[in-house]
């Protein structure tokens, strides 16, 4: 796996580069800011992008927005946002773009390394990585509209567990229920949302994008 890693905090980018480096994933570029960052992916085309919200020269929401054009001029490069900080309206546009190959860690509740790989070789591959904390930060400032009013609890739950990224055997270890019946709360769930099988569509992305309030 290649990656580029856009961070500011020197210690902290050469720490992710060795634990990478670790795990045989080879960073093939550095970026002290969100400028930088693009030109890097368009020149290397990694596997996945690592990068912080706040960087020069403003240290507002650079990163985000860098990741966002990241995404417009080489579409589906797999986006792992890993910051201190929950930046509410590039966010929701990041994920709202397509949440597949999207993740979004807070560094301070990161419990230890094998979790932190686990998410970077699962976005990687296309999957989502959303902490609960994120998702609850963006749902504060969005209803989430009459369209989830369907479901019933139960439902909503393991929704939100599918927005955090969770298969459906981990949402069935977290739910300590079966394997079937976490298949049947989510067959319930695209059926109460309309939401139809096609080649074109990927009915458990725009699940989460209407939790989410994009959709």
């Amino acid at each position: 796996m290649r990656v580029v890693i856009a961070e500011d905090a020197v210690m902290l980018r050469e720490g992710l580069i060795r634990l990478l480096a670790d795990e045989d994933i080879e960073t093939v570029a550095t970026s002290g800011d969100g400028a930088g960052l693009v030109a890097l992916v368009e020149e290397h085309r990694p596997d996945l992008v690592i990068v912080d919200v706040r960087m020069p020269p403003t240290f507002t929401d650079e990163g985000l927005r860098a990741a966002l054009e990241v995404r417009e001029r080489v579409p589906g490069t797999p986006i792992l946002v890993f910051s201190q900080y929950v930046e509410e309206r590039y966010a929701t546009d990041l994920i709202g773009g397509g949440a597949e190959g999207v993740g979004y860690l807070l560094k301070e509740r990161v419990a230890d390394v094998a979790e932190f790989l686990g998410a970077v070789r699962r976005v990687a591959e296309g999957g989502t990585v959303i902490d609960p904390e994120v998702i609850a930060q963006l749902l504060g400032r969005r209803r989430r509209g009459d369209r989830l009013e369907v479901l019933t609890p139960r439902e909503r739950e393991v929704l939100g567990l599918m927005a955090e990224g969770l298969s459906n055997a981990a949402i069935a270890r977290r739910l300590v229920v079966t394997d079937g019946a976490v298949e049947k709360h989510i067959s319930n769930i695209f059926l109460k949302l309309g939401l139809q099988h096609t080649n074109s569509t990927h009915r458990r992305v725009m699940a989460v994008l209407a939790y989410l309030g994009q959709g």
